[in-house]
């Protein structure tokens, strides 16, 4: 049996969705008796696909960055930042497989997956049209306010939290499949996800109350430095939430495996974003959409960021 290895955005709701729809067309619409070998990628600082193994028959890449590796056959990505370099994006551009798209104008990676197999496939995915519509809704932060992106009423923002705060692999890659089979409310009844949700719903409610503690606004800009706690997969509407008048906001984290800045921007801001967030973040070696953006770097490299991202606020804020 032939393996299909799919490589895709870890701990992203877009991500697990993106993967999911790409399975259900592959599987379908392209090789039925295959097996799928899924693998989480992460932001990190340095090489990107160091240490990544193209070693299935067929290996595809949604919602990260480009490889130029010969052996990727397949990659979907909606990121105005795709490419590590220019030799990259060259690269994308001269292929002509058919099997590769980039388009920055979708919010979310999972409907550029659905639209782009229907248009050039003619597969239709609209089995899994909730799926599709709630990554195109969270990884959009098209909600109607913080307080429903905060509060977290629907089955699709618990699973959410649990994508973003789950740390076995093997959890991770059993929602890839669950998705493609059941619906959202369905997954959520399932017993081991309530198991992890409810800890981390708990968890959530304390990262309000840090947040509110570290948080300094002024200047339509808010900063935060969360390092001192275990806070990596905080929910990112929360500045906004408690700070609603908000244009931008600047986050420092700290995980086992990098230091992160995330750079955003208030979806229900009163005033308008002036800045392009993904070629801010590009200055520092990082990337994204121009609504958000993010930095990585190793975890011993806390001081650089919050340097870096000093700087930053400080230009969001128009000091600089």
């Amino acid at each position: 049996m032939s393996i299909i290895k799919v490589f895709f955005h870890n701990n992203c709701f877009d991500g697990l969705a993106s993967a999911a729809v790409f399975s259900d067309f592959y599987s379908n619409a392209i090789h039925k008796e295959c097996a799928f070998v899924y693998e989480g990628l992460a932001h990190r600082a340095g090489q990107l696909f160091l240490d990544v193994e193209f070693d299935g028959d067929e290996n595809a890449i949604v919602d990260f960055k480009y490889s130029n590796d010969p052996r990727l056959t397949w990659w979907f990505d909606h990121h105005q930042s795709a490419f590590l370099n220019s030799d990259d994006e060259a690269h994308f551009k001269a292929d002509r497989s058919g099997r590769k798209f980039h388009d920055p104008t979708y919010q979310s990676c999972t409907k550029l997956i659905a639209e782009m197999c229907q248009k050039h496939f003619q597969f239709d995915s609209s089995r899994l049209k909730e799926l599709i519509h709630w990554a195109d809704i969270i990884d959009g932060a098209q909600f109607e306010n913080a307080r429903t992106a905060v509060e977290i009423p629907e089955s699709a923002m618990k699973l959410m939290m649990v994508i973003e705060g789950v740390r076995d692999n093997s959890k991770i890659y059993s929602l890839i499949r669950e998705f493609q089979r059941k619906s959202l409310d369905e997954i959520m009844e399932l017993q081991w996800v309530m198991d992890i949700f409810l800890p981390l719903y708990e968890r959530h409610l304390r990262s309000i109350e840090i947040i509110r503690e570290k948080a300094q606004f002024f200047d339509n800009t808010i900063f935060f430095d969360i390092s001192d706690f275990d806070l990596a997969g905080y929910n990112k509407f929360i500045p906004y939430y408690l700070f609603p008048e908000a244009v931008y906001c600047v986050g420092i984290s700290l995980s086992s495996y990098r230091t992160k800045i995330s750079v955003g921007s208030n979806p229900w801001s009163p005033l308008p974003r002036t800045h392009n967030l993904a070629m801010l973040c590009e200055r520092y070696g990082g990337g994204g959409h121009p609504v958000v953006g993010a930095i990585s770097f190793a975890p011993d490299d806390l001081d650089k960021a919050r340097t870096i991202a000093s700087t930053i606020t400080k230009e969001l804020r128009g000091q600089s």
